[in-house]
């Protein structure tokens, strides 16, 4: 799935010259709803020897062992551990938060409650103080972060050039299976995938969509090993201009549903017209939608269990107030 910088990572290592000693390099951790920020972390890893191995940690995600020593205490003192530079402005965390405050008014100006907006701030507000509502993301995009994902190939002659085009928010599984299975369509495929802007997101999503910017789109979609090109904010729809303008063999679209652009007509009305329209089964039934109800299910879950918790604590404590208020018994 991650790309390498400009060339494909493949089969998580590379070809070691004869009579050298292969570098494998293990990276661990949680990856709990991969973002680029992963991507990005496995980018680095995967630059600093010639073979990656990824641990996945089970939900018990810690960092320290049950005697509190540093997990990576023994790898530090063999001189054995490097550390992967962070990305800026994006943790799991911080979505999670962005999840938890699914309204529409997220991406407008309209106003809400001052009751409503002290619940937001409550319910989605991220370690340190940094809160959704003051800003969707801290990410600044720049052009060095886009060269360290893209391809930077351009497509070739007997390629054969497929466009997709969607929000891609909280890029997952779902959306890495339906491009595998759009990249096997053709013996040499080269992928474009167009992202919405995202007040255009907002107009077929609603609610608080998209939850990641266009910029993080940008990024998560692009370290994808079956996408050869990303377009930044692409229109909703597929015209004949943009048709020509990348010499497009093959238009493809999941089995979610096509909303009506804004005039009421087709998005893929001239794909369909040209006879170059295909949709994918992906073969997996996970959606952004699915991912952010159990964000909400899980947190909703976790507040009552501590309601639950503080009722029998506040219940004790009257008891025992009750108990220690009683006259003591007479003495003989």
């Amino acid at each position: 799935m991650i790309r390498n910088g400009h060339g494909e990572a493949g089969a998580a290592g590379r070809r070691v010259p004869a009579g050298q000693r292969a570098v494998r390099v293990w990276c661990d951790g949680c990856y709990d709803m991969v973002h680029y920020g992963h991507s990005n972390q496995l980018r680095q890893a995967r630059a600093m020897g010639d073979y990656l191995i990824a641990g996945v940690h089970t939900d018990d995600d810690i960092t320290l062992t049950v005697d509190g020593r540093d997990t990576y205490e023994e790898v530090k003192q063999a001189g054995r551990y490097r550390e992967c530079k962070r990305t800026q402005g994006v943790s799991t965390t911080d979505l999670v938060g962005r999840m938890l405050l699914v309204t529409k008014a997220h991406h407008s100006s309209q106003e809400m409650s001052s009751e409503y907006r002290e619940y937001a701030d409550s319910f989605g507000k991220c370690p340190g103080g940094q809160n959704p509502w003051t800003g969707v993301s801290q990410f600044l995009q720049t052009s060095q972060k886009i060269i360290q994902f893209a391809s930077g190939k351009e497509p070739q002659p007997g390629e054969t050039v497929i466009y997709v085009a969607g929000a891609f928010d909280l890029f997952h599984i779902g959306h890495v299976d339906f491009l595998e299975k759009v990249h096997k369509l053709a013996k040499r495929p080269y992928i474009i995938a167009g992202l919405h802007f995202d007040q255009e997101v907002n107009r077929y999503k609603g609610k608080n969509y998209p939850i990641m910017n266009l910029h993080e789109r940008t990024l998560s979609v692009l370290a994808c090993r079956y996408v050869s090109e990303v377009v930044i904010g692409a229109p909703y729809s597929v015209t004949a201009e943009l048709l020509s303008h990348f010499k497009v063999d093959l238009v493809c679209h999941g089995k979610t549903e096509i909303v009506p652009d804004r005039d009421g007509s087709d998005p893929y009305q001239e794909p369909k017209r040209r006879g170059i329209f295909r949709q994918i089964d992906s073969g997996s039934d996970l959606t952004t939608d699915l991912i952010v109800q159990r964000i909400i299910k899980n947190r909703l879950e976790y507040e009552a269990r501590n309601q639950k918790k503080e009722a029998k604590e506040l219940a004790f404590l009257e008891a025992m107030r009750q108990q220690g208020a009683q006259p003591a018994g007479e003495t003989d």
